[in-house]
């Protein structure tokens, strides 16, 4: 055989791909891995992760500030910029470190460079051309262009994680996940925070209350938010500083900051593969796949995760439930299987979080005869218990069936307690069901029953 054939070639190292390749190694097939970046992948090191750390951070000063006088007092707290980087680097600079040694450890040949097809079953990387029995495609997403003059001073997320400093004025663009959380950390940190989103509502995929309620509480905190406000362009003022011009109804205006940041969304990460040379159909939405995750132009060719069109949300646990599946139809010459995604629960780290499983209360009413449950939890007693101020729910229950159609949570533990939601959905349990377990008093999931 062949130095340069292999059962399989891996695009990436992310929770997809770094299971496939591992997985497949397991079963005794030849696997090569390229990276074009650092080993471990955006979640471990520029994402889920490290990302986590910041908010915890914010969210505790939130609890600090919020308990003051109550369950405590202080003269000054306050985030240390660089000592968090230098926290948050404890946890990515062992990745960095030892992702590229696991993967050989295990006998994965291991290439740095951007992959790109020279044929169907052909990869090139640097001066190597790689062939192989299969290919698969994790490689991911990244920050949408945003095709404006000045694009060049806007910061993306995996720079923002990286900054040794935050200065004093910051414009976020976008209103998404990336925007809405970094905003919050830097709002607490004590900067100026401003966030331009495109549409009418930031966090478009959670629930239009419950967005609102958190939308104010933001405020209060000093991140300003306006919507349906298009960035048009970036110009430098001087050394430190920016005007980010917008348009809102039709009017031009500005904002000044010292730095910019990218939180537009992200598009697959597809750049430079030349997936015609591939023969891999591709769309804006990512690679076309069938429901085994297999491209529906090269049978060779298997995609999951971001850069995969399955038209699921682009989270993590998704990523891995297609792995999980990826890994026993690559080879397989039996009936091929597809994943189970079931209900995908999703959090916004904001601060405080906001999650959400299920239908939206759209998409409730137009199928079913909808009992909703909504309210404003912010002065329950688990709630200020924990000196924090802001937290409602909204649960969407069948009035025929009495089973949990969609369920949306904001503050503290809704990232934890959607979990009870996505569980009761996925084996069909009942609000009644839910009602009638006996949870551990008190708790935030204890508060479930009178939600339901």
């Amino acid at each position: 055989m062949s130095e340069t054939h292999f059962g399989l070639i891996v695009i990436g190292t992310g929770p997809s791909a770094s299971t496939v390749a591992k997985k497949s190694r397991g079963e005794g097939k030849r696997v090569a891995v390229i990276e074009e970046r650092e080993f471990g992948g955006t979640c471990a090191l520029r994402g889920c992760n490290p990302k986590k750390v910041y908010v915890n951070a914010a969210d505790l000063i939130d609890r600090v500030v919020g308990g003051r006088g109550k369950l405590l007092d202080y003269q000054k707290v306050k985030i240390d910029w660089q000592q968090l980087l230098q926290f948050k680097q404890t946890f990515t600079e062992p990745v960095i470190e030892k992702s590229e040694a696991s993967y050989r450890k295990k006998g994965i040949e291991t290439f740095s460079g951007t992959a790109s097809f020279a044929a169907p079953d052909t990869i090139r990387v640097g001066n190597h051309t790689l062939t192989a029995e299969r290919v698969f495609i994790g490689a991911g997403a990244r920050p949408r262009p945003l095709d404006i003059p000045g694009e060049k001073h806007v910061v993306q997320s995996d720079d923002f994680l990286e900054l040794p400093d935050m200065p004093s004025r910051v414009v976020f663009i976008g209103g998404g996940y990336i925007s809405m959380e970094f905003a919050c950390v830097v709002a607490r940190y004590g900067s100026h925070v401003t966030v331009l989103q495109h549409g009418d509502q930031i966090l478009n995929s959670f629930d239009t209350d419950l967005v609102s309620q958190l939308s104010e509480y933001c405020a209060k905190h000093g991140v300003k938010i306006y919507t349906q406000s298009e960035v048009t362009a970036v110009n430098q003022c001087g050394d430190q500083s920016f005007e980010v011009n917008y348009k809102k109804e039709g009017k031009t205006l500005s904002v000044n900051a010292d730095l910019v940041v990218h939180g537009a969304g992200r598009v697959p990460n597809l750049e430079g593969l030349d997936l015609q040379a591939g023969e891999v159909e591709f769309g804006d939405k990512g690679i076309k796949v069938d429901a085994f995750l297999r491209s529906v132009s090269n049978p060779r060719v298997f995609a999951a995760g971001d850069c995969a069109d399955t038209g699921k949300p682009q989270l993590t646990p998704t990523a891995n439930e297609e792995a999980r599946v990826v890994v026993k139809n690559l080879f397989t010459s039996n009936s091929m299987q597809q994943p189970e995604y079931d209900v995908i629960p999703r959090v916004a780290f904001t601060v405080p979080s906001i999650a959400a499983v299920g239908m939206s209360e759209t998409q409730a009413r137009q199928s079913h005869d909808v009992d909703v449950h909504h309210e404003d939890t912010s002065t329950w007693g688990s709630v200020r218990k924990t000196g924090q101020r802001c937290a409602g729910y909204k649960i969407l229950i069948d009035k025929k069936t009495d089973l949990i159609l969609g369920a949306h949570l904001l503050g503290p533990a809704s990232e934890e307690t959607i979990n009870l939601f996505a569980l009761a959905m996925k084996f069909g349990l009942t609000a009644t069901n839910v009602k009638s377990t006996l949870f551990v008093f008190p708790t935030f999931a204890s508060d479930v029953r009178k939600m339901v």
